[in-house]
C-alpha cells in the first residue's frame, strides 16, 4: 500500500498558533484565513499507480495454466501458484527409431480396444516423486543434490516388460516398461535424492519402487481396459525380427527438472 506522509519541512515552516490565533501575514498585514470550499469544487484525485507497480503483484493463478485443453485434458495433482515449481529427478531416455515405430503400433492396438493413448512428449526414468519446490529453494536444493552425487558412478539399466499403472488421484492411466536390470544402483540414487528431499521437508520416493519408463498415457482410470489388451501390446515389442525389444538407458547423467529449468548432474566414469 502506498501511504502519503506530510513533509517535515512543511510542518516546520507552518506558523505557530498562539492564543487560538495565527500571526498576521508579513506581506499584507491581513490575518491568515482558511479559504472556504466553494460549491462545485472538483475534489482532488489520486494519481494512478505506475504500470510497473501494478504488475509486481499479479493474480495468484494464471488462467492459462489451469486450462485443461492446453494440457491434453490432464488434471493437475496440485494447484498451480506463482513461485511454486513442479520438480522431479530423473534419467532421460533418448528413443531409438525402432522404439518410436513400435510405440505407434501400440497406440493403434490400444485404440482398437477403445483406449486413446497419447505418447509421452519426453521419456525418462524417475528416481523421485514430483514435488513442489519454492523458487528460493532451487539453488540450495540442487547444491545438496550435487554434493550427494559426487562419487556416484555411471551405469546401464534396461526394461522389457510392459506395465499398466494409475496415478494416486486416478485421473490418468499410464503404460510403461518396467526396469529389469540396474535396480540396485537406482535404489542407491533414490536414497541420495531422498536425503535432499527430507532436508526441505518434501515427500520422498515410494518405499518399494517399481522403476519404469512411461511410454504413453490417457485421461481417467483406464486400468482394466488397458490390462485386457496388455498381452497384445506386449506382443508388439516381443515380435521384432531381431527378438524382443529391450529398452536400454545409459545412466551417465542424472537430471533435475524444476519448472522450465533443467539441472545436469554427470556421474563419474
Amino acid at each position: 500500500m502506498l501511504v502519503g506522509y506530510s513533509s517535515s519541512s512543511e510542518e516546520e515552516n507552518d506558523p505557530v498558533v498562539q492564543d487560538g490565533k495565527r500571526p498576521a501575514e508579513e506581506d499584507d498585514g491581513c490575518s491568515a484565513r482558511k479559504k472556504p470550499k466553494t460549491q462545485g469544487e472538483v475534489p482532488k484525485t489520486r494519481l494512478p499507480l505506475p504500470g510497473c507497480l501494478l504488475t509486481m503483484f499479479p493474480e495468484e493463478l494464471d488462467p492459462q495454466t489451469e486450462d485443461r485443453s492446453l494440457h491434453g485434458g490432464r488434471i493437475r495433482s496440485f494447484k498451480h501458484e506463482r513461485g511454486n515449481w513442479a520438480t522431479y529427478v530423473y534419467f532421460p531416455y533418448q528413443p531409438e527409431e525402432e522404439f518410436v515405430e513400435l510405440l505407434d503400433q501400440m497406440v493403434s492396438v490400444a485404440k482398437a480396444h477403445g483406449v486413446a493413448l497419447s505418447p509421452q512428449e519426453e521419456f525418462h526414468l524417475s528416481v523421485s516423486q514430483t514435488v513442489v519446490l519454492r523458487h528460493h529453494w532451487i539453488q540450495p536444493f540442487t547444491r545438496s543434490l550435487r554434493a550427494g552425487l559426487t562419487l556416484r558412478k555411471r551405469f546401464c539399466c534396461s526394461a522389457e516388460r510392459l506395465k499398466v499403472y494409475c496415478n494416486a488421484d486416478r485421473t490418468r492411466t499410464f503404460l510403461g516398461m518396467e526396469v529389469c536390470t540396474g535396480h540396485a544402483q537406482l535404489l542407491d540414487l533414490v536414497q541420495i535424492v531422498d536425503r535432499t528431499m527430507s532436508e526441505f521437508l518434501l515427500e520422498t520416493f515410494y518405499k518399494d519402487p517399481s522403476f519404469h519408463v512411461s511410454l504413453a498415457w490417457c485421461v481417467g482410470d483406464m486400468t482394466e481396459p488397458m490390462r485386457e489388451c496388455l498381452k497384445e501390446l506386449q506382443s508388439v515389442f516381443d515380435g521384432c525380427e531381431e527378438g524382443p525389444f529391450l529398452l536400454r538407458l545409459d545412466c551417465r547423467e542424472l537430471r533435475c527438472r524444476t519448472g522450465n529449468r533443467i539441472f545436469h548432474f554427470p556421474l563419474q566414469p
